[in-house]
């Protein structure tokens, strides 16, 4: 029996997840959490074959979940969910240890699938994920967010949501002269002259919550 833990914020979506799940056999959804607080202490404290683990979480970004996971249970698999398209973060997740990324609307016909792939040792990688996969790193017509390393798309995208360099700091656990890097990396990388340019680009290209 493939025992699973649901982690998202909406109670709509697990009881989605659990209602589908019940009718498929040889799979049973063993818990769940709506924070990744919960999250965390339910991996700690009990045994599980897949995380069903949401991208976005109220207390903390599914993404620093998903390494959290992997830097204490680096074997446990994690099957991320999004709402949002597969250009926004599926090469990221997948970079920091995810097992597959898998859109909330195509959940119905994917998830089972999914789950079975990923039990089966192996990536679940739909054809949009793998195109952006294979895509030709030097296409010019490739969006500047997505030239960023994993780390540095992760500072990117707390500066787009306006934090500070302490701030980010102190939630990644790095000296704040490291995030300072990281922020001159972007800010290079992307032709860009301070944070005020980072977040209008965040915000115009839809890729803050």
């Amino acid at each position: 029996m493939t025992k699973i833990l649901v982690v998202d914020d909406h109670a709509v979506v697990r009881a989605g997840v659990a209602h589908f799940i019940a009718d498929i056999p040889n799979m049973e959804i063993g818990g769940e959490a709506s924070t990744a607080e919960d999250a965390i202490r339910l991996v700690r404290n009990d045994t599980w074959d897949i995380v069903l683990l949401d991208i976005a979480m109220p207390d903390k970004s599914g993404v620093e979940v998903l390494k959290q996971i992997k830097r204490e249970k680096p074997e446990l698999p994690v099957l991320m969910l999004s709402m949002h398209p597969e250009s926004r973060y599926a090469v990221q997740v997948l970079r920091s240890g995810a097992s597959g990324y898998l859109q909330k609307e195509a959940l119905a016909t994917e998830l089972v699938a999914a789950i079975n792939t990923v039990m089966r040792g192996h990536k679940y990688i739909s054809y949009g994920v793998a195109e952006l996969l294979t895509a030709d790193p030097t296409d010019t017509d490739k969006p500047l967010h997505e030239t960023l390393s994993q780390r540095e798309y992760e500072i990117f995208y707390k500066l787009g949501k306006g934090e500070g360099v302490t701030k980010i700091a102190d939630e990644l656990c790095l000296s704040v002269k490291t995030v300072s890097t990281y922020r001159t990396r972007v800010l290079h990388k992307m032709s860009m002259t301070n944070n005020a340019d980072i977040i209008y680009y965040a915000i115009k290209n839809n890729l803050i919550d």
